[in-house]
């Protein structure tokens, strides 16, 4: 990050703007609403903040800009039009270590302002970082319009019964669970209607349940997709940002970790070739103690968990122990990974089918039924199969399919690192070979392949 958000205490503190034009009186009205005490000095005085010092809002002082007057302010905005009357501002801010902004001047900032969603005292602000003021606009509309103005009156609710919710339920983790609840069910729709004693006879209630009932932990089975972060289902991110506890594999990207909440706790149990971090019966252990502890467990698996994700052998484990749990479907690696390759897995003209299978290596052998794989009009998706490409390739050929049957390889599909190589049967372990592949890679095996010339879309980098 190029700026780290801050929300300032600005009641009753001196603060410094240096300009009076209609800029500088749209940042007076801003300070105005945190009660901060405000002084403007500036040669002219535009009529807006004329009339800000007649209903004293303001302090006016009508004269040049001086180093002295920067003394003791808790902050200070330069919005002139005059570069050298800016730069003196930021300097004698940042001589005395106070932050300063510059409008329209980022080089001069040491804080910039945000686009800001005025909710009080709930706030939201959006920001750029000073790179696209527009864009920050548009995102602050779109926030508005998903967050109704009685949002301020809930918030205050929660204010009013905080302390007495943190009285009873001691423990930092059964508050959570119980507002996150409150907040979002019928005693926020009381609050939103307008009914709010209605609202505070019900929290009162559910606050006596909460109070002698322990936390039950549950576990949420969630797919998180082949890799691009917007391939997220609504609900996914739902659970992920109320979940206590993250368990993730290697083929969780960082940019989907960092959509869970801020705080959880984030425990690897990733598994690479030959190369287990933490064996598949310790994962499915893991899961039902953490649950069993009272906690909300998002179990995060790159594609769907249903498919080559043992999350029927985790489910097994929970169901046994008594332990609540959701199932949230991903896109698999194979619908994801095509997509974005640019090569359909059915189509009238050359596959009427579909199969998945894993290319996983046991014993040296890959244990497939060849014959059934080899039929024409079919697409053939194989996970897991790099490292035994060759084998793969060979084995097709001698059940029947052609040497020249096209073969697409997709490394790190649906990201902005994605690749693919194309090629036959019979030339692709000598493409792949010179090519520097790392898994994860899928392969796609049928006449789907030649499609992608025309429908190629994605450009990677561009993600």
């Amino acid at each position: 990050m190029d700026y780290f958000p801050l929300f300032l205490k600005l009641k009753d503190q001196p603060c410094l703007v240096v300009g009076a034009g209609e800029i500088a009186s749209r940042k007076i009205e801003l300070l105005a609403k945190t009660g901060a005490r405000i002084t403007v000095v500036a040669l002219e005085i535009g009529a807006s903040v004329a009339e800000m010092g007649r209903n004293n809002q303001v302090v006016i002082q009508q004269k040049a800009f001086a180093a002295d007057d920067v003394k003791g302010m808790r902050v200070v905005i330069s919005a002139t039009n005059q570069r050298t009357v800016n730069e003196t501002v930021a300097q004698a801010a940042t001589a005395q270590n106070i932050p300063v902004n510059v409008v329209d001047n980022p080089d001069l900032c040491s804080f910039i302002f945000p686009a800001i969603v005025d909710r009080s005292p709930l706030i939201v602000a959006v920001s750029s970082g000073g790179v696209s003021p527009v864009l920050a606009r548009l995102l602050r509309s779109k926030v508005e319009s998903a967050i109704p103005g009685a949002f301020g009156l809930l918030a205050q609710f929660a204010e009013d019964f905080r302390a007495l919710v943190k009285e009873r339920l001691k423990e930092p983790n059964r508050r959570r669970v119980f507002w996150e609840d409150a907040l979002q069910g019928h005693i926020a729709e009381l609050v939103f209607s307008g009914r709010r004693e209605q609202a505070a006879i019900e929290l009162q209630a559910k606050l006596d349940v909460a109070e002698q009932t322990q936390n039950r932990g549950e576990v949420y089975l969630i797919g998180a997709g082949p890799g691009d972060p917007d391939l997220l289902t609504f609900r996914a991110l739902r659970l992920m940002q109320q979940a206590d506890v993250i368990v993730y594999d290697r083929l969780v990207s960082q940019e989907i970790l960092e959509m869970a909440r801020r705080d959880a706790e984030k425990i690897y149990v990733g598994k690479q070739r030959s190369n287990h971090s933490l064996p598949q019966e310790s994962i499915n252990e893991l899961l039902a103690n953490l649950a069993l502890s009272g906690k909300r467990v998002a179990r995060l698996k790159g594609g769907d968990p249903f498919i080559f994700g043992r999350g029927g052998e985790e489910i097994e484990t929970l169901m046994q122990q008594g332990i609540q749990f959701q199932v949230v479907p991903g896109i698999t690696a194979a619908a994801g990974c095509a997509s974005y390759a640019g090569i359909p897995l059915t189509h009238r003209d050359h596959a009427q089918s579909c199969t998945f299978v894993t290319g996983h290596l046991k014993d040296g052998n890959i244990n497939l039924n060849w014959s059934q794989l080899a039929s024409p009009n079919q697409t053939v998706v194989i996970y897991m199969g790099l490292v035994g490409l060759e084998t793969i390739c060979q084995s097709l050929i001698d059940h029947g399919c052609p040497v020249d049957q096209p073969i697409a390889l997709i490394q790190q599909g649906t990201t902005r690192h994605q690749r693919v190589i194309t090629g036959t049967l019979g030339d692709m372990p000598k493409r792949v070979e010179n090519a520097d592949i790392k898994p994860p890679t899928l392969i796609i095996v049928g006449t789907v392949v030649r499609l992608r010339k025309q429908l190629e879309w994605f450009q990677p980098g561009q993600n």
